[in-house]
């Protein structure tokens, strides 16, 4: 099957996987930020807290999943809203650069706020800047894809944005532990440095998108103007299958994202450095680099379906696991297996809602699953750091759980679209 790459596509994924560098610089050295004596902690934190029967103690790995959650809520809750706005204007240009512009205002913010409510506050406004930025990439990339090339263009897209995800957290650890440093006479601390190079990333991916993209010319009759989420299929039997596959990529995410709030309990657990948890964390996403791509376009040829189901089925072993390992080694195995399982299931997902979405509505269409995975981010990192408070294998087995759920939705609610024998529904109907 032959294929020819869009160079709009390479660019929008290059200049993803710039500004992905970034932010995943900041997914590792927050947890480490807020957890050193660096960054002033509220006076309440080791009090407890009781919501109904359910009482916790309020914890530092607590508010490191408040703040890693608001970037993650703000970030997916606004998608749908900006996908669809940019649904109508056609303007994706200047979504994507208004949205890279307050990512990088956030992290120079960081250098300069050492309190906890201030950090929170510069979180926030990066998780506004990358709903601006989200939904529109995908949305081009898959205006931009033929329908037997699509899965393979959101794997590359998927490969150069998790490539980004990969790097960072390796060198954010050398980065932090390496310091400080000292520049033109001035001392430069490990925290100091990684912000100033999560702004960079940030800054040079607004260049790239600035000189490479223009906005893809439109006739007006594609503007989007249903812009409301279908739940129920269009013949009232089961659920919309994008909206099945955003509920199935929540928990999908979810399962990822308990890892990261437990930075420093993982590190004593296993006895180890940050170094060897930025490593573990990057194996996932080095596992969606290596397979993105060709799953994708296998998904192409073959359908999306079996993927899906094979990535689930593979996540939930794989989850599980990383609640009782206690070697170092087999963490990073347990993680990179789980990245497997998300590089069957993610690429073929953002190619079937791209199979199903109308005329011009790539953008909120989409949105559902961008949203998904945020909103996943969000309840995963706040619910580690609540439910760990019953035991270190809690948030794993729980994750696990929600993953069979995830299964079982695209099970009896997802179907094929490759096969144009297939009568597929139409999403948004």
């Amino acid at each position: 099957m032959g294929r020819s790459l869009d160079s709009r596509i390479l660019a929008l994924a290059l200049a993803r996987m710039v500004d992905a560098i970034a932010n995943s610089f900041l997914i590792v050295v927050l947890p480490l930020y807020i957890g050193s004596q660096i960054v002033s902690l509220p006076a309440f934190v080791g009090s407890a807290v009781s919501l109904g029967v359910v009482k916790f103690a309020v914890t530092p790995e607590l508010l490191i999943g408040i703040v890693l959650s608001l970037f993650a809520f703000l970030n997916s809750l606004s998608q749908p809203f900006t996908g669809a706005l940019s649904d109508k204007t056609g303007r994706r240009k200047v979504f994507l650069l208004t949205g890279l512009a307050l990512v990088a205002v956030g992290s120079a913010g960081y250098i300069f706020f050492t309190d906890y409510v201030s950090i929170l506050l510069m979180r926030g406004l990066q998780g506004i800047g990358a709903a601006f930025t989200i939904p529109v990439t995908v949305a081009l990339v898959n205006e931009l894809s033929a329908k037997d090339e699509r899965g393979g263009n959101f794997g590359l897209f998927n490969t150069f944005r998790l490539l980004g995800f990969g790097v960072g957290p390796l060198v954010a650890g050398v980065v932090v532990v390496a310091g400080p440093y000292t520049a033109f006479d001035v001392a430069i601390s490990g925290f100091e440095a990684a912000f100033l190079v999560a702004v960079a990333g940030a800054v040079s991916s607004f260049a790239l998108i600035a000189l490479l993209i223009e906005d893809p010319e439109r006739p007006g009759t594609e503007a989007a103007e249903d812009i409301s989420i279908a739940i129920r299929n269009r013949d009232g039997s089961g659920l919309d299958p994008v909206f099945a596959l955003s509920i199935a990529t929540i928990v999908m995410t979810l399962s990822l994202a308990i890892f990261a709030p437990l930075a420093n309990l993982i590190n004593a657990r296993l006895d180890q450095g940050p170094f060897l948890f930025a490593a573990q964390f990057g194996a996932t996403v080095l596992a969606n680099v290596v397979f993105q791509y060709p799953l994708g376009m296998l998904s192409d040829r073959y359908g999306r379906r079996p993927f899906l189901l094979g990535g689930f089925v593979l996540l939930l072993p794989t989850t599980l696991a990383q609640g009782f390992v206690l070697s170092s080694l087999s963490m990073v195995l347990a993680r990179f297996l789980q990245g497997v399982a998300v590089a069957a299931v993610f690429a073929p997902s953002l190619a079937l809602a791209g199979d199903l979405a109308k005329g011009g509505q790539s953008g909120s269409t989409l949105s559902l699953l961008t949203m998904g995975f945020g909103l996943g981010v969000a309840f995963g990192t706040l619910s580690s750091g609540i439910l760990v408070g019953f035991g270190f294998a809690v948030p794993f087995v729980v994750a696990t759980a929600l993953g069979a759920v995830g299964l079982v939705l695209v099970y009896t609610q997802v179907g094929e679209t490759v096969d144009e024998s297939v009568s597929a529904p139409t999403a948004g109907d």
